[in-house]
Parts: C-alpha cells; structure tokens; sequence
C-alpha cells in the first residue's frame, strides 16, 4: 500500500513539473506561426516610413491583409471598396487592436506616392497602411501567406487574396474580400479576439429575424456592387444608380456591366467620363455572364422604382463611403 502511495506521489510530482515546463497552446501555435516562419521583411508604407513585417506588422496583433496593385481594372477596386466599408464597421479600433494591410504585387510602379494617392480616392481612413517593397520579398510573403497562385503568365494575375489572423494565438483563415462586410467585421473584432470584448445589448438567437431570400440580382448587388454604389442612397466611390436603366442605353449598359475594362481602353465616352469624375477609380470586370447581368439590370430597374415610389434607399445593406 506504501509502495503503491509513493508511485502515485511521484507521478503527481512529474504531472506537475511537465505541466509547469510544457508551452501553452497559444506559445506552441506562436512558435509554428511566428517569427521562425513569417519573413521580417522591408516594407514601405504610403507614407514613406519603412517597417519590417514580422516585428512591426503582426506580431502579437490581429491583422486583415490583402495583396493588390493601384492599375488593377479587375477584382482589387472592389477589394478595397469592400475592405474599406469594413474599415467604416470597426471605426476606431483600426489601428488600435484591428490592424489592415494592402500590400502591392507590383511595387515598381506602385511607389509609396502612388499608393497613398490610391488610398485617398477610396477615403480610407487612419490605421490601414497601403505598403511597398522589393519584388521577391513580396513574392516569398504571398507564399507563406499561402495566397500566392504559382506559374501565372502574367505576374500581376491574382485572385481573392485576403487573410485575417491572430498572431499571438496563431489562427489564420483566407477569406474573401467579397464577404459580407459584417462577417469580416466580427471576425477581426470578435472571434479572432476570441470574444473579449464584450458587446452592449446583445440578443439571444430566438430574437434572431428569417434570413431574407435575395434574388439573383439582389443578390450579385449586395456582394459585388454595394460596396461602391447604392440606389438611391447617393454618390459613394462611384455614382448613385437610383433609374440608371432609364438614363442609359440597354445594350450599352449591359455590355458596361460585363466588359467595363474593355470599354475603358476603347476609349468609350460615357466610359471615360464615368472615370474622370470618379476619381479614375476604375469599374472592375466582375466576371459576369448575361445572366449575371439581365439579373443586376432587373434589381437595378425594380429597386429604383420602388425608391421613386417610398422616396427612401435601402438601408439593409452596407452603402458605399460618400466623397469628402
């Protein structure tokens, strides 16, 4: 009995030592994701302050970043468009414990100048930093982000290519820049800070409304358009479309909406005008077939009309951020 009380108080003893040397699964997660694997590269910021990725960016924070470049006519307006409307949702926390990155892909001619004029025309606020570097820098991050797409022929070629994570407890997920602004919102405020801050007046999922049931059109709008245009809500980073299929022409609205990039270098008046007055922010090609579009040209016609009609815009979804 002695024998079998002196092993019990042994294995005790050795429990307690393991578990007091042992790392916790937050430093075990560090060390995996941390300083030994992420590069601590040179950065430059719109500002023309350099910062070095690991030690200045990430560590210990929670952070969204993405990878554009300022001549992109395809997914990065509606990147940073979105991006910027969860910019709108976090408020003040952006650089205080939510940290936004964009980083270029094309850094030769995205200089900090050129960056910080981009960050301008879509209002970006304070603690998002547009960044800069070398090439192969950049190249050797989107590969241990794992947002790099290997073999391109074009190297300016990228899809979604954004990432939220904790550094400190070593949780990363790639999620779309195309995601409710909302969803991104909470996970940079609340999951990925594993809910510490607490929310005033919160409601029990039994008060929890019917998720509405969107059409195609409806649908398209609010997760590829709203974060640039409302109708009826006014100017935002592109214009009001409130009876825009009464003010354009079918056939040119419809093949604006698929091919907005090629009607751009054709030199399309209505185009080039779009352009010069909204800060030459260009409209991006989303990749739309003619159903994509009889359906936005369809929500577009019905929601103006029912604008016209009630005199008040949808207040559902995120609007876009109006021109200061």
């Amino acid at each position: 009995m002695k024998e079998m009380l002196r092993t019990a108080r042994l294995v005790a003893i050795l429990f307690a030592v393991s578990a007091l040397t042992a790392p916790s699964i937050a430093t075990a997660a560090s060390k995996r994701w941390g300083a030994d694997y992420f590069p601590n590269i040179p950065l430059v910021t719109q500002d023309g302050k350099t910062v070095r990725f690991f030690d200045d960016l990430i560590k210990d924070k929670v952070v969204a970043i993405n990878f554009i470049y300022t001549s992109c006519n395809d997914v990065c307006p509606g990147e940073t468009a979105r991006l910027r409307q969860v910019q709108k949702l976090i408020a003040d926390r952006v650089g205080d414990d939510v940290f936004m990155y964009s980083i270029s892909i094309d850094p030769e001619t995205d200089t900090p100048a050129v960056l910080k004029d981009y960050s301008e025309k879509f209002g970006v606020g304070p603690g998002w930093l547009f960044l800069t570097g070398k090439a192969a820098d950049i190249t050797l991050l989107q590969r241990k982000l794992g947002l790099l797409i290997e073999d391109l022929e074009d190297p300016n070629d990228h899809n979604v290519s954004l990432i939220v994570g904790n550094d400190a407890t070593g949780r990363w997920m790639k999620r779309s820049p195309y995601d409710d602004p909302q969803v991104l919102a909470g996970l940079l405020t609340d999951a990925l800070h594993n809910w510490k801050v607490p929310r005033a007046g919160g409601t029990t999922y039994t008060e929890a409304s019917l998720l509405d049931k969107f059409t195609r059109g409806e649908y398209l709008f609010r997760t590829r358009c709203n974060s640039c245009h409302s109708v009826g809500g006014g100017d935002g980073i592109g214009p009001d479309l409130a009876g825009v299929t009464q003010k354009r022409d079918p056939v040119w609205l419809s093949r604006w909406l698929q091919s907005p990039d090629e009607m751009l270098a054709e030199g399309d008046p209505i185009a080039l005008e779009l352009y010069a007055k909204y800060r030459e922010v260009p409209m991006p090609n989303l990749s739309l077939n003619d159903l994509d579009v009889q359906g936005l040209v369809d929500y577009m016609h019905k929601e103006s009309m029912r604008v016209d009609r009630t005199g008040t815009a949808d207040q559902s979804g995120a609007k876009a951020p109006a021109h200061h």
